[in-house]
């Protein structure tokens, strides 16, 4: 059964997929690694190459240059030859070696450090050094160690007689060979530290290059719902592409706050349109109910306008909380007494709402305006009083520089991947679904608006059972 690459059944060719894994793990390094990566592999490539032509074309040049010694030295011998003056011993410079062969391969004459009655060369190797070819002997043959480059030329067809000779120069290739090795043990140990260092630098340069993309970073990442509508990211004093990139963003930015205004005015003006009516229908339905007229049906819209009131009424807080220019400054609160009376006014709830024993003993104020902090802990307590099975508790304690209120209740708690989502408008979990149990989604958002315009944040924490409201406020300074 044959078919097209890729149809079901046909095996996949699993070699792709070391590919794809080294691709993988390639495109999840941060982009500052992947930069040094790409040069330093580069570069090394490079240096590879440079050290290889390097290598090879030294060894290359020392060997032309000692087989061009000892042709030279076979040269001047051959000379004396070709005269009729064949010098015993023959004069030799430094440690090479000379020989004079006849036409019989049979050592006629030689230097010092020459054998007399062994040749250097084999008939084989004399006819390829006379070709010109690069041969090379062990040294044991002259009672050297290491081994000897070859240079052989023809002489004595000159002479009188008409008797062939050869000429061969040998010599030693240890300066070669040991040239050679320290060239690789340089290049070994002077290759790496020099990529280590190109590396190290190279990481600097690249993070210097980055570092206005991670101040943008930094910037996007301290934006929020919280943040002033004026912070904006900042914007390198470069005319490149992170500039304009900074330039596009904060562009971008500017639009965003517009848009937000707009979305928190049309909410506050609806809301304020609302409350009109609202309370027109009002009153026209309590007249109804005084005067009889209706039946039960006044009793039961006047529950309905009520909740619309509240939304109405929660919405145009809400609005207000989240526009920067409503904060206003306080002249500093006890958040003791507060939390006192915040008890006090649930004296008749479903549960009891009591404060910590040790709350009494302690002074902590705090600068968010009373007005806004009693609100967002009402909204706390409501919903404390709501899903607490026998008890809500007050507490208050300075942590650093904040001072921490925490409502308590024993509840069923909320898991910890909604205790976040908690504070989106509108959402009500699973078991506060019910409308007249649940409230109508707004509660917390408006708890934290209210106190984030103040400085202050709010959390929920495990409480083991049931659930705890962390509300951070800034102190009294």
């Amino acid at each position: 059964m044959t078919g097209e690459p890729g149809e079901p059944g046909e095996p996949r060719d699993s070699g792709d997929s070391p590919r794809r894994s080294v691709r993988h793990r390639f495109a999840r390094l941060s982009i500052r690694a992947r930069l040094l990566l790409v040069g330093i592999a580069g570069l090394a490539a490079a240096l590879l190459i440079g050290g290889l032509v390097l290598y090879a074309v030294l060894t290359a040049s020392l060997g032309r240059s000692i087989e061009g010694s000892a042709r030279a030295s076979a040269q001047q011998v051959a000379l004396l030859v070709d005269a009729g003056r064949m010098p015993d011993p023959v004069p030799v410079s430094g440690s090479q070696v000379v020989q004079v062969l006849d036409a019989q391969s049979r050592v006629v004459s030689g230097s010092v450090t020459a054998d007399r009655l062994t040749p250097l060369v084999t008939p084989d190797e004399l006819r390829r050094a006379l070709a010109g070819e690069q041969v090379i002997v062990p040294g044991s043959r002259s009672g050297l160690s290491g081994r000897l480059q070859l240079a052989a030329v023809p002489a004595g067809a000159a002479v009188a007689t008409g008797r062939e000779y050869a000429v061969v120069a040998a010599a030693p290739t240890g300066d070669i060979e040991q040239s050679a090795r320290t060239l690789r043990t340089l290049l070994l140990w002077i290759f790496p530290l020099l990529l280590a260092v190109l590396a190290v630098i190279a990481w600097r340069v690249i993070g210097a290059a980055l570092a206005p993309v991670e101040a943008l970073r930094r910037g996007a990442e301290r934006i929020d719902e919280s943040s002033s509508e004026s912070e904006r990211l900042p914007v390198p004093p470069t005319r490149d592409e992170v500039s304009a990139l900074a330039a596009t963003l904060n562009a971008m930015l500017d639009r965003i706050t517009v848009a937000r205004r707009k979305q928190r005015s049309f909410i506050a003006d609806a809301a304020h349109e609302l409350r009109s009516p609202l309370a027109s229908m009002r009153t026209q339905l309590e007249v109804a109910h005084r005067l009889g007229e209706g039946g039960d049906l006044p009793v039961g819209l006047l529950a309905e306008v009520d909740r619309l009131t509240v939304l109405a009424d929660d919405l145009l807080l809400l609005a207000r909380a989240e526009d920067a220019a409503t904060s206003r400054p306080s002249a500093g609160v006890d958040v003791t007494a507060l939390l006192s009376d915040v008890a006090d006014r649930y004296a008749g709830a479903r549960v009891p709402v009591r404060t910590s024993p040790g709350l009494a003993g302690r002074r902590l104020r705090t600068l968010a305006p009373a007005v806004d902090v009693t609100r967002a802990l009402t909204n706390l307590v409501d919903n404390a009083v709501r899903h607490a099975r026998s008890l809500v508790v007050l507490d208050a304690t300075a942590v650093g520089h904040q001072v921490e209120v925490t409502v308590t209740d024993d509840g069923h708690g909320i898991p910890i991947e909604d205790r976040d989502r908690v504070f989106d408008r509108f959402l009500r979990l699973d078991e506060a679904r019910d409308r007249d149990s649940g409230g109508s989604g707004l509660g917390l958002p408006i708890t934290r608006a209210l106190l984030r315009r103040s400085g202050g944040d709010v959390r929920l924490e495990d409480a083991g059972p049931g659930l705890r409201a962390v509300v951070c406020l800034p102190p009294d300074r």
